[in-house]
């Protein structure tokens, strides 16, 4: 009575969640319950905290979804100067970057540091202070050593130089302390910087960890001169996106100092965020980049700034098998795939991978796609575009999925797109395509699925399959210049089956003439 009870639900009550608690031990109830579809407690509250971990779950799941706000329009890196820069400090054998050269990776990542200036003795650090001591500034002097990362181990610090003779005294005594407690340490000589004096600033530490197992992680927390002390600090998985980072920077205490008090006002907590995804993206591009540390990152109302940083760099090691980043975790945004396409009317349209900022995108292009389109490609008619359904379509894990828009490139409104998701064990894949409805036979589904192919042969899938409707003639047709093999769906009359065996095709250059 009971199970056919609950499958004489309304049909709109059918996806509501039903729990039972069944007191005493009858197995009998519970095998009915359990044919009903129904989870079963002995307690009530045991019944509470299952329904919790649904909640739980769907709270998640929606956090998932939400639209990270995208990075600011003259967001843009040097990666080929960043490069150039670690390869040659692992082409001369060093472990770590000079500080020169931190200095220029940083501002290749458009990460404000305090400008620095190397001498090799006393003589030539009088010779760099003067002019800032003749600006009215203050000077900063600091040991420089590929053997002493830490300079506060050797007392190797002096700041608010305010004179030559004070700078004088203070480089001589740096280096023969750096020289009495560090004899087998090379010294190369002294930093010199202005003395930075920002008051109502709070001091940060950010950078990128190397674990064993994960790869790189991205810190954030408390720091200074007692971040050991303190400890305080969150980690993360890259990449990261501004929402991410800020969930990140809300993890720590130092959060908190971050707000307005007394008379300090609220330091920029949305440059902390963009340095981290921008350190993110650094994590990304060069993986020769072991470990990175800013301590301090000044952080006040004005933004950010380095005061000093580190750099570790060695021969990348691949930590996962599989195509991809060679030593992330979770994949990044697989930029190689940007590709500029020619169409058959003459004109161009700009290929790159999904983001998951492409909400509006999609609801653009949507409203200009026929309903009889949707239908063909969803197998159902679509009237309403929920955030949730466009999510789905955006949040990608590019490890086993891959999403590929095609842009006008003036105007960036999006032609089409193409979908391809591969099975866990990298055997098979499945695609998925749409074009508007107003660009049909300029090529663009064509081109778009040859480069799905393509990715499909890069990422080791044997098979790529689909399923398109029977009177779907146009894109049946496309599957067979492609090399598609078709055959009816045997649980649907009106679907058919087409497979490719990708490592088996060669996609010819250009689409047959119709």
């Amino acid at each position: 009575a009971l199970t056919r009870t609950l499958g004489l639900r309304p049909r709109h009550h059918r996806d509501k969640p039903v729990f039972a608690v069944w007191l005493g031990n009858d197995d009998q109830a519970t095998a009915t319950l359990n044919a009903a579809r129904v989870p079963t407690y002995p307690t009530e509250a045991e019944a509470v905290r299952g329904f919790q971990h649904l909640v739980r779950y769907r709270e998640a799941q929606s956090a998932l979804m939400e639209t990270p706000p995208s990075l600011p329009q003259d967001f843009s890196v040097d990666t080929a100067r960043a490069r150039a820069l670690v390869e040659a400090a692992l082409a001369n054998g060093q472990g770590w970057l000079d500080p020169l050269a931190t200095h220029e990776l940083l501002k290749a990542y458009g990460i404000p540091s305090a400008p620095v200036m190397h001498a090799r003795d006393a003589h030539e650090a009088m010779d760099l202070a003067q002019p800032l001591l003749e600006r009215g500034a203050t000077v900063a002097l600091k040991i420089l050593s590929p053997d002493i990362p830490h300079k506060s181990e050797v007392d190797g610090v002096r700041l608010n130089l305010a004179t030559l003779p004070a700078v004088q005294s203070a480089a001589k005594a740096i280096l023969a302390r750096a020289r009495q407690l560090r004899p087998d340490a090379r010294i190369d000589g002294l930093l010199v910087q202005p003395t930075i004096v920002r008051p109502k600033a709070r001091e940060i530490i950010v950078g990128i960890a190397d674990d064993a197992t994960f790869g790189p992680v991205i810190v954030v927390g408390r720091g200074g001169t007692a971040v050991e002390v303190i400890n305080d600090k969150a980690l993360a998985l890259p990449p990261l996106d501004l929402r991410l980072a800020h969930e990140l920077i809300g993890q720590t205490r130092a959060s908190r100092i971050l707000k307005a008090y007394g008379d300090v006002p609220a330091a920029d907590e949305r440059a902390l965020a963009l340095a981290l995804v921008k350190l993110a993206q650094l994590a990304a591009d060069i993986p020769e980049v072991r470990t990175l540390d800013i301590n301090p990152l000044l952080v006040d109302s004005k933004g950010i700034l380095a005061l000093d940083a580190r750099v570790a760099v060695a021969a990348s090691r691949i930590l996962h098998k599989g195509r991809g980043h060679p030593r992330f975790a979770v994949f990044p945004y697989p930029k190689e795939w940007e590709r500029t396409i020619e169409l058959s009317d003459g004109g161009r349209a700009f290929v790159r991978p999904v983001r998951p900022e492409d909400d509006a995108l999609f609801r653009a292009f949507f409203a200009r796609v026929s309903d009889e389109d949707l239908r063909l490609r969803f197998f159902q008619s679509v009237k309403h575009f929920s955030h949730e359904f466009i999510a789905r379509l955006t949040q990608l894990d590019y490890a086993r999925s891959i999403a590929l828009v095609a842009l006008e490139p003036r105007s960036g409104e999006m032609l089409g797109a193409v979908r391809l998701h591969a099975d866990a064990d990298y055997h098979r894949g499945e695609y998925g395509i749409l074009i508007r409805s107003d660009l049909k036979g300029h090529g663009i589904g064509w081109r778009l699925m040859a480069i799905m192919i393509e990715y499909a042969k890069w990422l080791g899938l044997d098979v790529v399959e689909g399923q398109v409707l029977r009177e779907n003639s146009t894109m049946l047709a496309m599957c067979q210049s492609l090399g598609f093999k078709t055959r009816l769906d045997p649980d649907d009359p009106t679907v058919m089956m087409v497979t490719l065996p990708v490592q088996q095709v060669e996609v010819p250059d250009v689409p047959p003439v119709a």
